[in-house]
C-alpha cells in the first residue's frame, strides 16, 4: 500500500517538474509547479462532448485506460514491501494490463471514424509492438539473474556486486527510461506539443476527447511516468535501508527522473518518422545484450 501512495503522490509533481526544467532550459518563464494539475482541474469542470458517430467503446476507453494504469501501480513493490497484487510472473500481467489500456485507446480512436485518428492509432499500435519485446527480455533477464519471477522477489533478491552486474543495471535503467518515453508517446518518438499532422501520434488519437475523459488521459500519463520511475528506483533502493531512507531515495529518484525527462525533451529533437522503428528496436537489442550478460553472470554461458 505504501508503494501505491508514493507513486500517486510523486505523479502529482512529475509533470510540473518536467515543465519547469523545459522552461528553464528554453529561457522562458517557469510555470507554477502545479500548473498541469490546475489545467486538469479546469478540464474536469468542462462538459464532455461526444461525437454522434461514436459508440459506447469511445466512452469506455478513457476509463479503462485510467483503470489499467491504477491496476499496474498495485503491482509495483517498494524494497521488501510487496505490491498490493503480487504473484509469480506478475511482470507479465503488468505489461499486458498496460497493453489493455493502450488497446482501448486505439479502438476508441478508431471508433470516431476519423482517418486522421486512425493514422495515430496505427502508429501507436506499431510502436507498442516494437517496444514490448525490450521490456519482456529485460524482465526475463532480471528473473534469470535473481531466480525469482515476480516483481517483489526479483527486486528484493537483486545483488549488484560485480562490474558486469553494474553495467547490466545501468543498461536496464536506460531501457526502462526510454520505454517510458515510448509508452507515453514523448520525445524522441513523439512530441506532445507538436501540431504537425504527419508526425502526430498520441495527440491525434485524443482529438475528440474532452472534459472528464481528457483529464483521465492526462492523469494516466503522469501515473505511467511515475510507475516506470518506481521500477527504476527499485534498482537503486537497498532492502537493508530503513523504510524512511527508502522513501526519501524513492522521491529523489522520481525527481531526478522528471528532471532527466525535461532535459531530454529540451536538447533532443524528435526522430524522423521512418527512423522510429529502428530506434525502438535498438532498445530490444540492448535488452538482448543484457540477457546475454546475465547468462554470463549466472554461468549459464562459460567463457573460456
Amino acid at each position: 500500500m505504501l508503494g501505491v501512495l508514493l507513486i500517486l503522490s510523486s505523479a502529482i509533481f512529475f509533470p510540473g517538474i518536467t515543465a519547469k526544467v523545459k522552461a528553464r532550459l528554453g529561457g522562458r518563464k517557469m510555470p507554477h509547479l502545479f500548473q498541469p494539475l490546475f489545467d486538469v482541474v479546469r478540464q474536469f469542470k468542462k462538459r464532455t462532448i461526444y461525437s454522434p458517430v461514436t459508440s459506447i467503446i469511445f466512452k469506455m476507453a478513457p476509463i479503462i485506460y485510467f483503470a489499467s494504469v491504477l491496476v499496474a501501480i498495485m503491482l509495483i513493490p517498494l524494497g521488501e514491501q510487496k505490491g498490493l497484487i503480487s504473484f509469480d510472473g506478475d511482470f507479465v500481467f503488468f505489461a499486458y494490463i498496460l497493453a489493455l489500456g493502450r488497446f482501448m485507446m486505439i479502438i476508441g480512436a478508431m471508433d470516431t471514424g476519423s482517418g486522421f485518428e486512425g493514422m495515430g492509432a496505427n502508429r501507436e499500435a506499431f510502436y507498442a509492438l516494437l517496444v514490448e519485446p525490450a521490456f519482456f527480455i529485460l524482465m526475463g533477464s532480471m528473473a534469470l539473474f535473481t531466480g525469482f519471477p515476480s516483481f517483489s522477489d526479483l527486486y528484493s533478491n537483486m545483488h549488484i556486486n560485480t562490474n558486469l552486474s553494474y553495467i547490466t543495471g545501468i543498461a536496464a535503467i536506460y531501457v526502462l527510461m526510454y520505454t517510458a518515453m515510448v509508452e507515453n508517446s514523448r520525445l524522441p518518438v513523439d512530441d506532445p506539443k507538436t501540431h504537425l499532422e504527419l508526425t502526430m501520434i498520441h495527440e491525434v488519437m485524443i482529438l475528440d476527447n474532452s472534459g472528464f475523459d481528457l483529464s483521465l488521459m492526462y492523469i494516466a500519463s503522469w501515473l505511467k511516468f511515475a510507475v516506470f520511475g518506481a521500477l527504476i528506483s527499485n534498482f537503486l533502493i537497498y532492502t537493508s535501508w530503513s523504510i524512511y531512507i527508502q522513501i526519501i531515495v524513492f522521491y529523489l529518484i522520481q525527481f531526478v527522473f522528471a528532471v532527466v525527462v525535461g532535459m531530454l525533451e529540451s536538447f533532443r529533437a524528435r526522430n524522423k518518422m521512418d527512423k522510429n522503428p529502428q530506434w525502438i528496436l535498438m532498445l530490444s537489442a540492448i535488452s538482448i545484450v543484457i540477457f546475454l550478460t546475465t547468462l554470463i553472470i549466472t554461468q549459464k554461458i562459460i567463457l573460456n
